[in-house]
């Protein structure tokens, strides 16, 4: 079909979206623990309510996508998030906070199920790649500014002597604000999609979902499981780091709450840098050396950030966003290349491990409230340990391709 620039260009603003909401959760943590008196195990809870949504909601989803098409599971999943945030905004407590996340995380799920097939068929084949990872670049850079807005928005209003906003945001809680923003963002987006014209969008074989027998039978395949661990422990490790970055520079470093959020949004900014740079690497060495490098840098920078002092610890955090960034990408494709068959069914059970997110930081959590925050991200040395180990006894059918493995090829 014809490209279609304008969807195009809805997707990336999508993407952006997404990452937004999903990414302010990190920021926001120390004001739930504070505002609504929470342990840490408590607060765990609040990512997990928003993660374990996408284990719940994907494949759901794309069986409805079938029936209802892009559009209307689209417009569907923003409506989702605009309720999610309006409860929070409305009746701002701990209950309402753990609905709300659900909600929101729910429709991101449904976005996400959505738009990399639509981006194939809008952006074309040929291009796909290109379209892709621009829409990482562009998650990224939503990640980096989440976590300033949220600064802006809690300064601006705890200095603003008006009492214009009393109705909607309660006073010592200005990050209610933000869920008033989401609201209207969402609104937004509902109103922009409806006003659009989609494309028909044929699935590829390895975009289908596939047979509850052919899940079966792939999950009895010990090679699926340890790739499916992989991912877990990736988005575990990710989740967190951007849960407890910022309440670890506050609570052990001293570091106060602006240069916190700004440190997170660093570290979202360095993982962006490092998908970069990882892109051009994996053109030259294999991606397996490529993951162990990159995870055991990520290790050492999490040890320095841990047990670091000074103006140390504010670089050593983004760092180990910087080494992380490579690894999804990299488990993702080595897991589709051990396999021969059932690409698409393969894929939905890996896009179901993001509830790792949920999980790991729960864990964290519950570890945290008995031996410090500390003894909680120890648990990211184990998590890593077990992606380290991937580097080791993956064996893909098809190994990726680089300049040396290139010029060797045409000279044979």
């Amino acid at each position: 079909m014809k490209r279609s620039y304008t969807i195009v260009s809805l997707i990336m603003l999508t993407f952006f979206v997404i990452s937004f909401l999903t990414n302010i959760i990190g920021a926001l943590n120390p004001d739930f623990i504070q505002d609504f008196d929470l342990s840490l195990t408590l607060a765990a809870l609040l990512p997990f309510a928003f993660f374990i949504a996408y284990g719940l909601v994907s494949i759901p989803t794309g069986i409805l996508l079938e029936k209802y098409r892009e559009k209307k599971i689209m417009i569907f999943g923003f409506v989702t998030a605009f309720a999610g945030s309006l409860i929070l905004a409305i009746w701002p407590n701990y209950l309402t906070a753990i609905i709300s996340l659900f909600i929101i995380g729910s429709g991101m799920a449904m976005l996400q199920v959505v738009i990399n097939p639509l981006l194939r068929t809008a952006g074309g084949e040929k291009n796909y790649a290109f379209t892709s990872v621009l829409a990482q670049l562009i998650f990224g850079a939503a990640s980096f500014l989440s976590p300033r807005a949220f600064t802006y928005v809690v300064q601006r209003l705890s200095s603003d002597a008006d009492s214009k906003y009393t109705g909607l945001v309660p006073s010592g809680m200005p990050w209610i604000a933000l869920y008033w923003i989401f609201a209207l963002i969402s609104l937004a987006m509902i109103i922009i999609i409806a006003l659009m014209k989609f494309p028909k969008v044929e699935l590829n074989e390895d975009e289908k979902a596939g047979s509850l027998k052919v899940h079966l039978a792939l999950l009895r395949k010990p090679v699926v499981i340890l790739y499916f661990l992989g991912i877990f422990f990736y988005v575990g490790t990710e989740q967190g780091l951007n849960n407890n970055i910022s309440l670890l520079l506050q609570t052990l470093h001293g570091v106060d709450p602006a240069t916190a959020a700004d440190t997170l949004g660093n570290f979202w900014g360095y993982m962006t840098v490092g998908n970069i740079l990882g892109l051009l690497l994996l053109k030259i060495m294999d991606s397996r050396l490529l993951l162990r490098i990159f995870t055991i840098l990520a290790m050492i920078s999490l040890a320095v950030g841990l047990f670091g002092s000074g103006g140390t610890v504010l670089y050593a955090f983004p760092m180990v966003g910087f080494f992380i960034s490579v690894m999804y990408p990299i488990i993702f494709s080595l897991a589709l290349n051990s396999m021969s068959e059932h690409h698409g069914s393969f894929a939905g059970i890996l896009v179901t491990a993001i509830i790792g997110g949920a999980v790991i930081p729960l864990i964290m959590g519950a570890i945290s409230d008995q031996f410090g925050l500390t003894g909680g991200m120890i648990v990211l040395f184990l998590t890593m340990g077990y992606i380290l180990s991937i580097g080791f006894w993956a064996k893909p059918l098809i190994n990726n391709a680089t300049i040396g493995s290139k010029k060797k090829n045409n000279d044979g």
